[in-house]
């Protein structure tokens, strides 16, 4: 009997066989036949995240102060945490076009897949405010992010940038060599989210998200704060790129798992 002389079909790159325990989705990033998955991953917890963030502004008003302001700040932490925790594996739980955008730019991430990232995360943002106005009625103008009262908008925009840049500059440390703490990054992200909102919240209402604050003034038409919550995050997103470099240096095979779906990196 003869010996077959065909020859295996080639692999893609960086693609390995998944052991018993990973799918063979999560190996191969680059395999567009699983995109449709990823995206999906993306829209569902960019919904959750701005589901439980806005949704606890909105019932504090139609509640009459039945989730205090403190709370508020909590709850966007905590969601980021489930959120990481559920679809980390899948897509790498961006959840927010500022974290994708950081990728890309520490080339952790390719940059022809973030588009989609983006709208997936965008149809999320705006679907869970869609709903909450569904639920609860047009209250609290939709949850639209604003300067506190009596501060100004560059403050505004500078207190976003600054907590943009820490929230970037935690997400992209967790995710890099001997940093990478695993799907524990969600304790890391989560935590910084919680402290950010309780100091900051009352002056920018720490968004750090640009379709967070994008979607309910889609929905409620308030356009005037916009910029705020668009530019300072992606400033604060590029400086948290810069320190990278000076910190760690080249990005990591760690970090490129982590940033596409890794499970024990994300």
């Amino acid at each position: 009997m003869g010996v077959s002389t065909r020859s295996k079909k080639p692999r893609r790159p960086n693609y390995r066989e998944p052991n018993e325990t990973e799918t063979p989705w999560i190996r191969d990033p680059h395999g567009q036949k699983y995109e449709l998955r990823r995206l999906f991953a993306e829209a569902l917890g960019t919904f959750l995240l701005v589901l439980s963030g806005v949704g606890a502004a909105m019932v504090d008003v139609k509640r009459h102060g039945d989730v205090p302001f403190d709370v508020q700040m909590i709850v966007p932490g905590l969601a980021i945490m489930f959120v990481i925790y559920t679809i980390g594996g899948v897509s790498g739980a961006h959840v927010n076009p500022v974290t994708t955008f950081s990728y890309a730019l520490r080339r952790n991430f390719p940059w022809r897949r973030v588009p989609g990232y983006l709208f997936a995360q965008s149809v999320g943002a705006i679907s869970a405010v869609e709903l909450l106005r569904a639920l609860l009625g047009h209250v609290d103008e939709l949850g639209v992010s604003l300067p506190g009262h009596g501060v100004s908008g560059l403050t505004a925009f500078y207190v976003e940038l600054l907590l943009t840049f820490g929230l970037i500059t935690v997400t992209l440390a967790t995710a890099s060599g001997t940093n990478n703490v695993g799907p524990n990054a969600a304790i890391a992200r989560g935590g910084y989210i919680v402290v950010a909102g309780l100091w900051a919240g009352p002056i920018s209402d720490a968004s750090m998200n640009p379709v967070r604050s994008f979607a309910p003034a889609l929905a409620s038409n308030q356009w005037s704060h916009v910029w705020i919550y668009l530019l300072g995050p992606l400033a604060g997103g590029a400086l948290a790129f810069g320190v990278a470099w000076i910190l760690r240096g080249p990005p990591t095979l760690a970090a490129n798992e982590a940033s596409q779906g890794e499970p024990t990196a994300q």
